[in-house]
């Protein structure tokens, strides 16, 4: 079941074609894993390794890359029409301002849970921050212009996009009230400790931390830490 609002229909997002990957095992026996990054990255920031491993552990495994232009209405509107299509309920699993577009579609989609990685929903907190790390890649997007992460930052850097951060302080409350876990590192030079902890409090939990880790817990070495306890906790959550 997906939630239709009046905005929806009197103001409908342009389609466009959308690029998912997919990593399917025959076997499957888990639920559909719906991993959304953010429009700085793309699929292939899942591609890498999370991908494969969730798969390998019995969950059908997908990726879906940001449209090219839009803001946060058309990229939850994408997840939302990729995760619906799904032949299962899916799991939404979204990092950085890919989680952001994430707990948008928790409001307009029923998943099955939802883990938030590496969460940029306050976009001044994590510009505060950057700018400590990287003022001349941050010093543009205070005044309304792009991000550009550096290498200080993220670790697959040379394949990163400027992109616009958009701010959802105060996301609906989730369809279903499915179970959430924030993942993140007080290590990430893109968002703050303090915005996990908030993060994770909305949802009525801690964080879950990976020190010495960076803001891309999907590319960095250790990969396969988080993903594994994301998938722990998901075949306990969904038991």
């Amino acid at each position: 079941m997906t939630l239709l609002r009046y905005e929806d229909w009197t103001s409908p997002v342009r389609p466009v074609r959308r690029e998912v990957l997919s990593v399917v095992p025959d076997d499957a026996t888990e639920p559909p894993v719906l991993f959304v990054p953010g429009p700085a990255f793309g699929a292939w920031v899942f591609a890498e390794h999370w991908l494969g491993h969730a798969a390998g552990r019995g969950f059908p495994a997908h990726a879906l890359t940001a449209r090219a232009e839009g803001g946060l209405r058309e990229y939850a509107h994408d997840v939302v029409q990729v995760a619906a299509a799904l032949p299962r309920q899916a799991v939404l699993v979204g990092h950085g301002v890919g989680a952001t577009i994430v707990a948008r579609a928790l409001g307009r989609y029923p998943a099955r849970a939802a883990v938030l990685v590496s969460p940029v929903l306050d976009r001044w907190a994590t510009l505060r921050h950057a700018l400590t790390v990287n003022p001349a890649g941050t010093v543009p997007a205070v005044f309304g212009g792009r991000l550009r992460l550096n290498g200080r930052q993220v670790t697959a850097d040379e394949r990163v996009r400027p992109a616009r951060l958009p701010s959802l302080k105060n996301p609906d409350k989730p369809v279903g009230d499915p179970p959430v876990l924030v993942v993140g590192s007080p290590d990430d030079k893109v968002v703050p400790r303090a915005s996990l902890d908030r993060t994770a409090a909305r949802y009525g939990g801690a964080p879950l931390l990976f020190p010495g880790m960076g803001h891309d817990l999907m590319t960095g070495d250790g990969w396969a830490e988080p993903i594994d306890a994301v998938l722990d906790w998901l075949g306990k959550e969904l038991l």
